[in-house]
């Protein structure tokens, strides 16, 4: 893919969640997207998070606005986080993963969200200050960047997670790359996101709006299995749940997506 292609996908990825943002400060909720003719967004409701693993109690921890119900899983579930940790959030949106990782890493860890949607950003951050004192938000950060090109230096976090993210890329090795580079030796990757189990139809992966829904942008998983172990990770997982066609149904309704997509959680770790 020549880089003006990865630049216009870029960009309507940006413009798609920036117009969710703009819709959600303005009370009319995360589905109010740029129009689709797949339908909504990335996930169709808010309440749908409960399905992806999450708990009510979990989903009530958070500050109001911050879960957009833009996933297909549950990062923290694998991503065993324990105090003290710094954690990435790649593509953290509105905070919703960061604040709930915020809790497990406690006073001595730090949460640092990357984004390339300034509109995201903003929501984030106006999150975090609002119940920084309540909550105890002071351990969460967000920058503004593109995760093929993190602003974080070598080494210098123990966990990333994501969640339905890395399928918007069009240059996942480079992510992986950038991914190996800013884990400390041994630190590990917990992601959930939508994989192929099949190769797309060429009308399925050209369509714009489903890439921008998180489907047609999916890699095969004996892709991504290559590209993580091409990035130097080992112990690379990748555990399709055969359940989640019910919701990626719901994205793209009258489309055969499901014949070829599915949620899966995603595992790695940086040699020690």
């Amino acid at each position: 893919m020549k880089n003006n292609e990865q630049d216009n996908l870029r960009q309507a990825v940006r413009d798609r969640y920036g117009a969710t943002a703009r819709a959600v400060a303005g009370g009319e909720g995360a589905d109010c997207c740029a129009p689709s003719s797949a339908g909504g967004c990335c996930a169709p409701v808010p309440i749908q998070s409960t399905l992806l693993g999450y708990s009510e109690a979990e989903t009530a921890a958070v500050p109001e606005g911050a879960n957009l119900g833009l996933g297909c899983g549950n990062p923290q579930a694998i991503a065993a986080l324990k105090p003290g940790e710094t954690v990435l959030d790649l593509g953290s949106g509105a905070g919703f993963d960061s604040f709930l990782a915020s809790r497990q890493v406690g006073e001595t860890g730090r949460v640092i969200g990357v984004d390339m949607t300034p509109e995201m950003l903003t929501k984030a951050r106006s999150n975090a200050d609002a119940h920084a004192e309540a909550v105890g938000y002071r351990n969460v950060e967000f920058r503004l960047g593109e995760i093929e090109n993190l602003p974080l230096a070598d080494g210098s976090v123990d966990v990333i997670i994501s969640n339905c993210v890395i399928n918007l890329s069009p240059d996942k090795a480079r992510v992986f790359a950038e991914a190996f580079r800013v884990l400390k030796p041994g630190g590990r990757l917990a992601i959930s996101d939508i994989v192929a189990t099949a190769e797309l139809p060429e009308d399925l992966r050209s369509d714009l709006s489903l890439y921008t829904g998180c489907m047609a942008g999916a890699a095969r998983i004996d892709v991504l299995e290559q590209m993580l172990k091409g990035a130097g990770f080992d112990q690379v997982r990748v555990s399709p749940k055969d359940e989640s066609r019910d919701f990626i149904q719901d994205w793209a309704p009258g489309t055969p997506v499901t014949d070829y997509l599915v949620s899966a959680s995603i595992e790695a770790n940086k040699p020690g």
